[in-house]
């Protein structure tokens, strides 16, 4: 073999092989041949197709959400001590008479039921929002003290005679502000700023001071006591005027809510981030809190402190549909009432004949899921 040869074998890569006498071009189809190497699909259909198949999953969700949330009215309306049939409620509904059956669910049923779709509501939304803002997988109302300083500003107005159905309202409002104050400014002190371990420690402390002052309250008015005893573990028995006067500050603030939820996507990717994609900070910051003391505020006039419902619902959201507020908040919207209602009617069947409260079956499933939330590596930031 001459060196001529030798140096065409050597520059020849090693994992190409030579062609041989034999054989044919690989459009001639002989076996043997390597085949002919397929086209890969295009980024951008592969782009689309995801885009369009996450779409109908979330419209799936959403839908699904949709009949729970009918189910539970539905159970709300039928489940109690008085056993009504569903064909008793329809009944009762599409023409009202003055039998028992119609008295229960007109001036029992319907008004707890209405009483949980607007709170659950409320308490979802809110709490979205309050874990988008601060980027914080603990922030609710009932963790961050929120619903304590309403409940305290409550007890206040009760103490000193304001009529239920509009004072209670604006005392809420300013006992939910000052909550949110204390606790964030409490949480940002020292190095790191508002962390979501030290803004959880701030509302502990915060709930335990404050609800020290409200039993200091109660304990020196007995008539003070009475009314308040019943409202404080979260009830939607209290159903009456106060809905009605909650309802239009409630509306507001749902309005706000979902007028930030593309910016909260923004937020998500970081401050810096969300200045360089035209995000104005500060006005979103002053809408988000605004919408999150008229939710809580009203939430908690209508129904009392009700616990864990503002932490979980936007986790359950944000499982089903990901990390697109303007996706979250409508479905927490859902999932709020939903939640609330069915845990409303597992307590009129957990203790027949008796009933326990809403804000303590809130309580009993809520707390396990906050200790798992506390126990996630991944705790610091959504």
């Amino acid at each position: 073999m001459n060196k001529g040869s030798s140096a065409t074998e050597a520059a020849r890569p090693v994992d190409s092989p030579s062609p041989a006498a034999g054989d044919a071009s690989p459009s001639g189809g002989v076996p043997g041949t390597a085949p002919e190497p397929q086209a890969a699909p295009a980024p951008q259909a592969t782009r689309v197709q995801g885009r369009s198949s996450g779409r109908w999953s979330t419209v799936a969700w959403a839908v699904s959400t949709v009949a729970l949330l009918a189910a539970a009215c539905a159970l709300s309306l039928v489940v109690g001590n008085y056993p009504v049939s569903p064909a008793g409620v329809l009944s009762a509904l599409v023409s009202p008479g003055h039998g028992d059956v119609e008295t229960v669910v007109w001036h029992v049923r319907i008004p707890r039921t209405v009483s949980g779709l607007l709170a659950g509501s409320a308490l979802g939304v809110a709490g979205a929002v309050m874990q988008g803002l601060t980027r914080n997988p603990l922030a609710g109302p009932g963790i961050l003290g929120i619903n304590a300083g309403a409940s305290l500003a409550v007890v206040t107005a009760i103490a000193l005679g304001v009529t239920a159905a509009g004072g209670h309202l604006w005392f809420a409002f300013a006992g939910a502000g000052a909550a949110a104050l204390f606790v964030y400014v409490l949480g940002s002190l020292g190095r790191g700023g508002a962390t979501p371990v030290k803004l959880a420690l701030a509302g502990a402390a915060l709930t335990a001071m404050v609800g020290s002052m409200t039993t200091i309250i109660t304990l020196l008015d007995a008539a003070t006591l009475d009314e308040y005893r019943f409202w404080a573990v979260g009830s939607l028995t209290r159903a009456g005027a106060e809905a009605t006067a909650v309802g239009p500050v409630l509306a507001i603030g749902l309005v706000l809510a979902l007028a930030v939820g593309g910016s909260l996507n923004t937020i998500a990717l970081g401050e810096d981030m969300a200045r360089s994609l035209g995000t104005r900070l500060v006005a979103v910051r002053v809408l988000a809190a605004v919408s999150v003391l008229l939710l809580a505020g009203a939430a908690t006039v209508i129904a009392g402190p009700i616990a864990f419902v503002g932490l979980a619902v936007p986790h359950i959201a944000r499982l089903l549909v990901g990390p697109d507020y303007r996706w979250i908040m409508p479905l927490s919207a859902l999932l709020g009432p939903a939640l609330l209602l069915l845990a409303d009617v597992a307590g009129r069947l957990l203790v027949q004949p008796e009933q326990l409260q809403v804000g303590i079956v809130t309580g009993l499933a809520g707390g396990p899921l906050f200790l798992y939330l506390v126990r996630r590596r991944k705790v610091a930031q959504l």
